[in-house]
């Protein structure tokens, strides 16, 4: 009995003297900032350390964090050409210690005599680019699809601020109702500028991933961003900021940001396109020994980084920590930096997962600009779990979903006990100030005023009718002469469930009236411009028409397309009354249910004539009656609502889309009985360092027998601007088929070659070539050249001015210039075959605006 009583003295003794030793050996936790003593700016790549022990290095805005369990009370920072500085520290507290390091006297007066000849980098026999190549070899096993089961929690945070406003700017008498949004400013997350934030959203997500069979789960706990009102698509808006500033994973070839896509340093062919060198061998906190490998691309006008990379001598040759960034001749536009901090954290099986990534942008109109816009998206990982298997059921449904509708309602309690790091004074300010600047009547009507410039609509009526669109308001064009129209439609503010629209329009010179008017009854009481679409419409148009137009983004009347080349006297008078009902599903599946009856007259040199009992007899019009469906799938679509249509934002997931029509002889005076098929892939390919392609195939098929107005009148265009989807050598109504496939391709070299052209690469142009196939013709039965039934094809003077295709594909190509003046692309058309056609152009320039980064 004595004994026990002994043992559990002693062991009271032991726990007290642990006790009191952990006491002792509280963590110490250092952070700082290490600037140059006379320019303020912050040194990247600064060694800390404890002396005697271990260290880190600063970030790429100086910053850093150390952290050591032990008693050492001195930190020494040391950097090449400066004097080292150590500081006292009081171990076992959290504290902030800054650095000012001055340059050192002997590193500036020393004097190296060397030729002017730089050694020639190469990869062979070279220890940097072998390391690498260990690391590429050691890719799959260093990625998290490599375990069977992964969990954790996710939280991302984006911010976006106005860099540097100018006093002059914010002590403006005008602007002195919104002084409290510029006494919210930031200026200490970057040195030497002021940053004004205007936008802030956070998400919470759970992540599961399971390897067999393989599925992700993400389930979103919370989200919270602020909100501009109505008059901004804030949903866009966010898709499009975290399209442009994405997750990076360094492990995967391609890293996307701002739409474009950047080669990562350790990609399979990044010793093609990076040079590599061993800087260092240093030690981490936990005594492991890393490598400081520093890269830098061969050409700096190329998508590449350079920075430094730190890799594990564990036999996993994996990266512990990456801080990198953009270099200054960089071939991308409007981007001044953009910085890259990645951190690793060690796994229970020695390997390692990320654990933070911060990427922080800066932009402007110009790299001289004074002001411009600062971006940050922080994403961090904790409670990072692996090889935990997980029930079937917790895969089970759509791979994103939310915990509940009111994860974009939750408290601020619910964000302080879950943010994994708390948010600055500034930055929590900014949900308030947003909330009270919405709220301000001259916000609203400044932002009327921008939307109307932007989208050419403009409110009146208290705001529950919208007029425009503005650029219809004027137009002209050979048959109706100068077209003046006003149009408008109702919003939200007047019903959520049903709405209006409607135009009426007057040609001078055929002087007639046309209009349109419609009616959309929403199903799911949302807004019918907003994601998901879940309407029934009814619409009936009185109107003009060009046959084998396609437009992109803009309204038939729009003034832009009212200057065209050659003849342009093909038209036609419409009459559709129209009825369909759209539906569209979370996973960007959608489908279209709908009828149409079209009676067309044509209109300029189209007359409709057949022939009957030999005779030439004149068709006023046809008529016909058809139903349709169309299945779209477009998964991991991103696009920003706008006011009158959605701008994608593309990626790399392919679009499919099916159409069926059918239409139906004697309903409502329809004369033709006919079906017709149609199938359109289109997807965006990226090719890492060799740009990416905007690729199309599309097919389509009609059955039974109808006049060519009926099949497919190939998409042709006469306007002087470069339209994507249509034949820019192609007049209008040129060409029919009743069954074709075509191929289109689009390809961005993104600097490829001009980049290495000195003369031309400071001016920062991109090389494009295009190439546009279709294959088709008529089959005998809808050739009116062989069924007298049918409506002749038109003619000028006698002369056949619309063609099937024959055995030979209709062909053309183009090589561009884009990027001029960081807004334009001009292209050489060529068009390669039929070249016996009437009025048609073999050459042929074109031009596009196109805002890109």
């Amino acid at each position: 009995m004595k004994s026990k009583r002994a043992v559990v003295r002693w062991g009271l003794l032991g726990i007290f003297i642990m006790l009191g030793f952990i006491q002792g050996m509280a963590q110490t936790v250092i952070k700082g900032t290490v600037v140059d003593a006379v320019s303020k700016t912050p040194l990247q790549y600064v060694s800390i350390v404890f002396k005697g022990g271990r260290g880190t290095v600063t970030d790429s805005l100086g910053q850093f964090t150390l952290r050591s369990n032990g008693s050492i009370s001195i930190i020494v920072a040391s950097y090449v050409g400066y004097l080292n500085v150590q500081k006292t520290i009081v171990p076992g507290k959290e504290q902030t210690i800054d650095f000012e390091l001055e340059t050192d006297p002997k590193a500036i007066n020393n004097v190296t005599v060397s030729t002017n000849k730089r050694a020639k980098y190469r990869n062979k026999n070279n220890p940097a680019v072998d390391l690498i190549r260990r690391v590429i070899d050691n890719k799959p096993l260093n990625r998290p699809e490599k375990y069977d089961y992964v969990e954790y929690d996710q939280y991302e945070k984006l911010e976006v601020s106005l860099s540097s406003v100018p006093e002059k700017l914010a002590n403006n008498r005008m602007l002195r109702k919104y002084q409290f949004l510029f006494e919210n400013r930031d200026t200490t997350k970057l040195k030497g500028k002021t940053l004004l934030p205007v936008y802030l959203e956070e998400k919470l997500t759970q992540k599961y991933y399971r390897k067999r069979p393989e599925k992700t789960k993400s389930i979103v706990r919370g989200e919270k961003r602020v909100n501009y009102g109505e008059y901004i698509d804030n949903d866009g808006v966010s898709q499009y900021l975290n399209r442009l500033i994405m997750d990076v994973d360094i492990y995967d070839d391609n890293i996307p940001l701002f739409t474009y896509q950047f080669l990562s340093p350790i990609a399979d062919l990044s010793p093609t396109f990076y040079m590599f060198y061993i800087r260092d061998t240093i030690t981490d906190e936990t005594g492991k020994k890393l490598i400081k490998m520093y890269f830098t691309p061969r050409n700096t006008n190329d998508l590449l980084f350079r920075g430094n990379m730190y890799i594990t001598l564990d036999g996993n040759y994996a990266v512990q920590k990456l801080d990198m960034f953009l270099s200054k001749n960089v071939n991308l536009n409007f981007v001044r930096e953009l910085h890259i901090d990645l951190d690793f954290e060690q796994n229970p099986d020695g390997r390692y997962h990320l654990s933070k990534s911060n990427v922080m942008a800066e932009a402007a109109a110009t790299k001289g600009a004074s002001g411009g816009f600062f971006g940050e998206r922080t994403v961090s990982f904790k409670n990072y779990r692996i090889n935990e298997a997980r029930p079937d059921t917790t895969y089970d449904g759509p791979a994103l979903v939310k915990q509940n509708e009111k994860v974009d309602k939750l408290p601020d309690s619910f964000w302080q006990q879950n943010r994994h790091d708390t948010l600055t004074g500034t930055e929590s300010k900014i949900y308030s100030n947003i909330d009270s600047l919405e709220k301000m009547p001259s916000f609203r009507r400044t932002m009327a005023i921008a939307m109307f410039l932007f989208s050419g609509y403009t409110s009146v009526g208290g705001g529950w009718l919208e007029v425009g669109p503005a650029a219809a308001f004027y137009g002209f064009n050979p048959i109706e002469g100068f077209k003046l129209r006003l149009g408008g439609r109702t919003t939200p503010k007047l019903s959520k469930r049903i709405y209006f629209e409607g135009y009426g329009a007057y040609g001078f010179k055929d002087e007639k009236f046309k209009y349109f008017i419609g009616t959309t009854y929403s199903l799911n009481n949302k807004s019918i411009y907003t994601f998901p679409l879940k309407y029934v419409r009814a619409s009936y148009q009185h109107d003009t028409k060009i046959p084998g137009q396609e437009l992109q983004f803009v309204q038939e009347d729009n003034f832009f397309l009212s200057f065209k080349r050659g003849n342009n006297d093909k038209w036609i008078y419409n009459d559709i009354f129209k009825f369909e009902y759209v539906h569209e599903l979370q996973n960007r599946l959608s489908y279209t249910l709908g009828y149409r009856n079209w009676r067309h007259t044509p209109a300029g040199s189209i007359v409709y004539n057949k022939v009957v009992n030999g005779s030439v007899v004149n068709v006023p019009s046809i008529n016909t009656s058809e139903f349709s469906a169309q299945v779209r799938w477009a998964p991991k679509e991103q696009f920003y609502q706008g006011k009158v249509f959605r701008i994608p934002i593309i990626n790399k997931y392919p679009i499919f889309t099916l159409r069926f029509t059918a239409g139906v002889k004697g309903l409502f005076k329809s004369e033709y009985n006919y079906q017709n098929i149609n199938l359109r892939i289109e997807k965006r390919v990226f090719m890492s360092q060799f740009g990416y392609s905007d690729m199309v195939v599309e097919g389509g098929y009609t059955f039974g027998t109808a006049p060519y107005q009926l099949l497919t009148v190939h998409r042709a265009n006469q306007t002087y601007a470069y339209q994507l989807n249509s034949y820019n050598l192609m007049n209008f109504q040129e060409f029919v088929s009743d069954h074709y496939a075509t191929l289109l391709v689009d390809h961005h070299f993104n600097g490829l070659i001009f980049n290495r052209i000195p003369l031309l690469r400071k001016l920062k142009l991109r090389e494009l070539l295009s190439m546009k196939i279709i294959y088709g013709g008529i089959r005998d039965q809808n050739n009116p050249d062989k069924n007298p039934d049918l409506i002749k094809f038109p003619t000028t003077l006698g002369v056949p001015t619309t063609f099937s295709l024959s055995k030979k594909p209709y062909i053309e190509g183009s090589v561009g210039i884009g990027n001029i003046f960081k807004l334009f692309r001009v292209d050489l058309v060529r068009r390669f075959n039929y070249k016996e056609n009437p009025n048609i152009s073999t050459w042929g320039v074109r031009a596009r605006f196109k805002f890109d980064f």
